[in-house]
């Protein structure tokens, strides 16, 4: 009789072992103390004399798709969610055509923005993600489904210590202390630093933001943050029932902010809103002195939350998570503008260089078809929709409005564009991979900054080397090839017909990662994402799809 009750109860924690997980990690979740202002430093009180140094803003959008700004010629729910304030940044300097993210997820995309180096080459390959999260994965699937998730049990004992227990330990994987982020590269130039919103890329000693060169931040050290508390009377939200890391996420993510490692505290509104208000007051801070603004909000990433006014302002939008989706975008959009407005208010908006891109192109868990249309592909996979992101500079003094720049560019260009505006040196112990852009936006340097980008996570890797992309998952046995020049929505797969190509840029993966090193931490999880359709939809046998490492 006992046997059975022991039996009875094991398999009663089986099928509940996805609430008995979350609910672990949430007991483990900070507390959260009320809003306080925060007291931004100060500087000067009266403007230098003489010509001074450029202000530069990098907005990183998170999960924002190609097709969900209106600049690109489409938009949400088909044009109907305008994007003006992004879009101005890229009628009044220059759009990248093929601009290109560092990753197919955040992490790894933001440690190539901060370092201008593939992530691959200091081991930060996969994105930090709670152990308990990802366990998560294999029992995240249609009834039919044909390829399922795996989770890699074995490899929990070679994660670095401390990290395969509770929701916090994520943060103990970090970019190496090693590597010198721009915001060093700037501080050590005079310039005034600062972070707000998501940061991702390590809360151990020595890698949080105030560590790696910010002199202020403001924001929330994992992978995400809650817009509003869920039953705040201002929040419309939408979940997706099928997607593993909406059932993680809305239990697990807490509604907070910190400053400079200060004990945790609420925001003041919708997280949007409160990042822009205190970046706005911050460029009022230092409206005398150079600064350099890294504005990170989690916006457009799940959970999709939104704030009831931008949902109001969008009646005609029916489906209610495309509805919702639309109007974080919204919101996004009306606080870019108000970061640029507050440029001019202070007189600076003409000596400021402000680039706006998304860290990897749109989710499919979400459920949304169009977010990254015309491109096929999601994030997480490493065709065009979910590398291929909006990309602009602005910069009124040196930048010529209504450019366009045709040949591929990444994110790994933002670390040396940066610092040559600032006239700094970037560092020569190491490779960096990007390239300062800026002789090629003003006529002094001719043809293509890159011959080759490389993207790897795990057994699956890419290389574009002139308009020629050849695509590899190593565990699948598979390859496509695409000719980007006459098909750049990836239609036409070429490598039965160009076996010698083929050949040629598997030796130019090999290099490649002959040159990265062993990954910090090993890839627990093996999923497949279906290129043409979004999730929460059946798997089709004759649909592609790839195996994303993580």
């Amino acid at each position: 009789m006992g046997l059975v009750i022991v039996g009875v109860l094991a398999g009663a924690a089986f099928v509940n072992r996805d609430t008995i997980l979350i609910t672990f990690a949430k007991s483990q979740l900070p507390h959260i103390g009320p809003n306080h202002p925060v007291n931004w430093n100060e500087g000067p009180a009266i403007p230098p004399q003489g010509q001074r140094a450029p202000n530069v803003i990098v907005i990183l959008a998170d999960d924002m798709g190609y097709n969900d700004v209106t600049f690109n010629g489409g938009g949400i729910a088909g044009g109907q969610v305008a994007t003006p304030n992004i879009d101005s940044i890229g009628r009044e300097g220059v759009s990248f055509a093929r601009g290109y993210d560092g990753n197919a997820t955040c992490a790894p995309s933001r440690a190539s923005i901060m370092t201008g180096r593939y992530a691959t080459r200091f081991g930060f390959e996969f994105t930090p993600a709670p152990v308990l999260m990802e366990r998560l994965a294999p029992s995240q699937h249609q009834q039919d489904d044909f390829v399922l998730p795996q989770f890699f049990a074995d490899r929990v004992k070679d994660m670095p210590a401390g990290t395969a227990k509770g929701a916090s330990a994520v943060n103990l994987l970090a970019v190496p202390t090693s590597e010198i982020m721009i915001a060093k590269v700037m501080q050590d130039r005079g310039y005034h630093t600062l972070h707000f919103g998501k940061w991702h890329l390590g809360n151990s000693p020595g890698a949080r933001p105030e560590q790696r060169g910010f002199d202020e931040s403001l924001g929330f050290m994992g992978g995400g943050s809650k817009y509003l508390p869920e039953h705040d009377r201002d929040a419309e939200n939408s979940k997706q029932p099928w997607d593993p890391i909406d059932r993680f996420i809305w239990p697990i993510a807490p509604y907070m902010v910190q400053y400079n490692g200060s004990p945790m505290f609420a925001p003041k509104g919708y997280m949007t809103d409160y990042l822009t208000d205190e970046a706005v007051k911050s460029i009022h801070a230092n409206r005398n002195r150079p600064f350099f603004i890294y504005f990170a909000p989690n916006a457009i990433h799940t959970p999709l939350q939104a704030k009831k006014e931008d949902y109001d302002a969008l009646p005609q939008i029916k489906d209610h998570r495309l509805r919702v989706y639309g109007a974080m975008a919204r919101n996004l959009d009306n606080n870019v503008g108000r970061i640029m407005s507050a440029l001019k208010t202070e007189g600076i908006d003409k000596n400021t260089l402000v680039i706006f891109t998304s860290d990897n192109g749109g989710a499919d868990y979400i459920g949304l078809a169009d977010i990254n249309k015309p491109y096929r592909g999601w994030k997480m996979t490493f065709f065009e929709g979910g590398i291929h992101s909006p990309f602009f500079m602005r910069w009124p003094d040196k930048i010529a409005a209504n450019s366009r720049f045709d040949d591929p560019v990444g994110h790994v260009d933002i670390f040396p564009t940066v610092a040559a505006a600032a006239g700094a040196a970037v560092p020569q112990d190491r490779i960096i991979d990007g390239v300062n852009l800026l002789p090629y936006l003003n006529g002094t340097a001719h043809g293509r900054p890159h011959q080759t980008l490389f993207w790897r996570s795990g057994a699956y890797k890419v290389v574009l080397d002139g308009d020629w992309k050849l695509q590899s998952s190593e565990a699948q046995h598979k390859v496509w090839l695409f000719n980007l020049a006459d098909d750049p929505t990836e239609q036409h797969e070429r490598s039965a017909a160009e076996p010698a190509r083929v050949s040629a840029m598997l030796g130019l993966l090999r290099r490649q990662d002959a040159q990265s090193v062993k990954p910090i931490w090993p890839s627990l999880v093996r999923a497949p994402i279906f290129v043409d359709q979004p999730g929460g939809q059946p798997q089709k046998k004759s649909q592609d799809y790839i195996l994303w490492d993580n």
